[in-house]
């Protein structure tokens, strides 16, 4: 069961990366001549676009620490197809901002755009909802087999629930319709693999954290 689960994420995996170029022409389009106003930098849309790369971004890294860690098929496959799917979104996020002409920093702290702009961030590096420390990212470079593989998906499933509240803002604040449908496809992809992980954890005789 939990091949055929891993085996349907790196299906969903392959349709985004098909898919990138197409909803890249596509948000242009949406925010272009098509009755739709390009989204301003302070936007919802752009700050979902703006922190949201550097929410993959780490799991992009965790992704391919774990893979070097460890030999299990399973846990690989699954890091493999994160780091792909979420690398490729990640440049989706930062080309619409360039075809936007916005920013990609902003001098607002991060999640502002969801009235979170408060929220203690930044501590140990962990700049928004369900990111990694430091400490984590070094201890997880330290790890070998079994126990790499329980952080990473403890770490994994801690950031996917943070990036799936972000997605879910995004549903309800963006305006541009592409990026509200991608944002909605990164909900309903994490929580299929947050079951996928919950499994793997299990397996392993953990939980998460």
């Amino acid at each position: 069961m939990r091949r055929r689960h891993v085996g349907w994420i790196a299906g969903a995996a392959a349709a985004v990366l098909v898919a990138a170029g197409a909803i890249t022409y596509a948000v242009a389009e949406d925010a272009g001549g098509g009755g739709t106003r390009t989204p301003g930098a302070e936007s919802a849309d752009a700050g979902f676009a703006r922190d949201m790369a550097v929410h993959h971004q780490q799991a992009v890294e965790m992704s391919y620490i774990v893979r070097d860690r460890t030999k299990n098929e399973d846990v690989r496959r699954l890091a493999y197809d994160i780091a792909q799917t979420q690398s490729n979104q990640r440049g989706m996020l930062l080309g619409w901002l360039d075809l936007w002409g916005l920013p990609k920093v902003s001098a607002e702290p991060p999640m502002t755009w969801m009235g979170m702009g408060d929220m203690a961030s930044g501590k140990d590096g962990a700049l928004m909802p369900g990111m990694a420390t430091n400490t984590d990212l070094k201890k997880l470079q330290s790890l070998n087999g079994k126990q790499a593989e329980v952080l990473y998906l403890q770490l994994m499933t801690a950031h996917h629930q943070g990036g799936i509240h972000m997605a879910e803002g995004c549903v309800a604040k963006c305006t541009v319709g592409v990026e509200k449908r991608l944002a909605q496809g990164m909900v309903d992809a994490q929580q299929s693999e947050l079951q996928v992980m919950a499994g793997m954890l299990k397996e392993r005789g953990a939980a998460p954290r």
